[in-house]
């Protein structure tokens, strides 16, 4: 073998080598964040139980991890903890569908023409800054005590932010690729589908991911006010009744649900970027 050929062969163990290390030391940093986070969760857990155990913390209002264990364990053998679950589970899942759906088809409409972005950016802005909150009372004479109404209040909460972000990012890719694409003989649509859409994926979904957890905000503002069944429904009945273990559960299960959709939507994220 010639000497040229030793020191290609030589910088390309190198390479790997560090390549190898560089692999070794970034999954040795992933453990040990996971490590301190489920050291963190545990610790917080020990802490919760004792602290109620030895009455620093007051049971009957915080609960404790055995008494949600508990309340769960009896809701989950009736079968009314998963069908609140499930509503709670379904409006959100439906907004959080109506809102991406409704919010690019918007966003592509204002983007095609300018004259209707320009009247119409001064309302989305006030709508998108209007408290949500103080508009439930009208969707409910409107639509009714129902699910219809939350699941409209939980796409008031995101929608508005959705079309103006989006449409923010439609309007700040670049200008050459869309000049290259008029220079070929191509047409708007061509803008909108070849160069538009494609360049922007990435930021709609992560735009979805601060959606799914706006859609589960506005469904638990939705079911405290017009609500039969769900999570929501469940804390403000348990808080009625003085059945706080249900209020605790109900919190720490909203807490699981966020983490699991924002968790299968950051999933779906990093096989696209692969």
């Amino acid at each position: 073998m010639s000497r040229r050929h030793r020191k290609v062969s030589s910088e390309g163990l190198d390479i790997s080598a560090a390549q190898k290390a560089y692999v070794r030391r970034h999954e040795l940093r992933k453990r040990k964040i996971r490590f301190y986070q489920i050291i963190i969760l545990i610790g917080f857990i020990s802490f919760w139980e004792i602290s109620t155990h030895f009455n620093i913390v007051d049971a009957f209002i915080f609960s404790s991890p055995t008494r949600l264990v508990r309340t769960i364990k009896e809701m989950a053998m009736d079968g009314s903890l998963f069908y609140h679950i499930g509503i709670t589970l379904f409006e959100t899942l439906a907004s959080f569908a109506l809102v991406n759906i409704i919010g690019i088809i918007f966003a592509i409409i204002i983007w095609w023409n300018d004259s209707i972005a320009k009247v119409l950016e001064p309302y989305l802005i006030v709508l998108n800054s209007l408290p949500k909150s103080a508009l439930a009372p009208v969707f409910i004479v409107w639509l009714g005590n129902n699910m219809k109404t939350i699941i409209v209040a939980a796409i008031s909460v995101a929608l508005f932010g959705t079309i103006i972000t989006l449409y923010s990012d439609f309007k700040a890719v670049e200008e050459d690729k869309i000049k290259l694409i008029y220079t070929l003989g191509g047409k708007k649509k061509d803008v909108l589908y070849k160069v538009i859409i494609p360049s922007n994926i990435p930021s709609m979904i992560s735009l979805m991911k601060v959606n799914i957890g706006l859609s589960l905000v506005g469904v638990i503002i939705g079911e405290f006010l017009a609500a039969k069944a769900g999570l929501g429904y469940l804390i403000v009945y348990g808080s009625q009744i003085f059945r706080l273990d249900w209020v605790i559960m109900s919190i720490v299960i909203l807490c699981v649900i966020a983490t699991g959709l924002y968790k299968l939507l950051s999933f779906f994220e990093n096989k696209y970027s692969k």
